[in-house]
């Protein structure tokens, strides 16, 4: 594969078990766009027809996002703000490795009063739940919150189980996210069919990469549902992000954990460009970025274990 290289470890509690053909796929598709990009000079947003807007928005991640510390949180949230980003995010407290839900549900609840109070009104709140609640607790959260005006409430279910997201629908009146475990279209057609989200979390990484992103932002369009990408990952996958975000009508907010430029940087060269709480559009052809061979191949690859959470009587829970 030229130029381009897409990691997704699809291992661990919250994953389903079968995503890693998705995720070759994706490896696969994202590089071929880069090639063809290149080839043709051209930005990869204006094979999809054109980019249809200036800027796209991120969100950032809150340091110490699943922690108990509410002031930290608070903290961190002011200093983003200060630096630019319209959006903030963290997710669901824990106790390090252990999970008590009805005390996660009330420190949340707790801190998104601190937030939305330290933030102000103009600037948005995400946040992730993770699939770590029982749905009744997530109702919970849920309706406590809502006065708050969450931009999004993140993957309150586990995507095996798209029916959940009919009793939610049905006892919480707020925007709710998902997708982002997804590994085709196929597996959204419930959640779009049914307009059971307001925002489809499209993995790129998962799911087979650009062209089939393309796919579910155009079918999401239909139902009125708008695309809030995945992007937990790397510089490569903030390039293709950007580049499906330029070109897709339905755009509503890219994650962006923290500002391009701070990770790589010796590998991944030319970078997207972060400013103000947006990235603005690439013009070097394809991703827009560059890979250094000789530094990746210098580079030393460790393997990364995921969090484990188990609950108070020793049970194995999601992470």
């Amino acid at each position: 594969i030229r130029k381009t290289f897409v990691f997704k470890n699809a291992f661990g509690g919250f994953f389903p078990h079968d995503r890693i053909l998705g995720s070759a796929i994706a490896a696969i598709d994202i590089a071929l766009w880069d090639i063809k990009g290149k080839a043709l000079n051209r930005p990869i947003y204006d094979l999809l027809g054109g980019r249809v807007r200036d800027k796209v928005v991120c969100y950032c991640h809150l340091s110490g996002e699943n922690s108990q510390d509410t002031d930290g949180l608070v903290a961190d949230a002011r200093a983003k703000v200060a630096e630019g980003w319209k959006f903030v995010r963290w997710g669901l407290p824990v106790e390090g490795d252990t999970l008590n839900g009805p005390r996660a549900v009330r420190r949340a609840i707790d801190q998104f009063h601190a937030i939305r109070e330290a933030v102000g009104d103009d600037v948005e709140i995400c946040f992730d739940i993770h699939t770590r609640l029982s749905l009744p607790e997530a109702i919970l959260l849920c309706r406590e919150v809502a006065p708050l005006r969450p931009f999004f409430m993140e993957d309150p279910a586990r995507s095996e189980s798209p029916q959940a997201f009919h009793l939610l629908r049905e006892k919480i009146d707020l925007p709710l996210a998902a997708g982002e475990q997804f590994a085709s279209k196929y597996e959204f057609r419930e959640l779009i069919d049914r307009d059971l989200i307001d925002y489809a979390r499209i993995d790129l990484c998962i799911c087979a990469g650009i062209t089939e992103g393309i796919k579910i932002a155009g079918w999401c369009e239909g139902h009125y549902i708008d695309v809030a990408v995945h992007n937990p990952l790397g510089p490569v996958a903030t390039a293709a992000c950007l580049q499906f975000n330029l070109a897709i009508s339905n755009f509503a907010v890219q994650e962006q954990p923290r500002r391009p430029g701070t990770a790589l940087t010796d590998i991944v060269l030319n970078q997207p460009v972060w400013e103000d709480g947006y990235l603005l559009p690439p013009t070097a052809p394809g991703l827009g970025i560059e890979l250094d061979r000789q530094a990746a191949a210098a580079a030393s690859f460790r393997m990364h274990e995921l969090p484990h959470l188990h609950r108070e009587d020793g049970s194995f829970t999601n992470w």
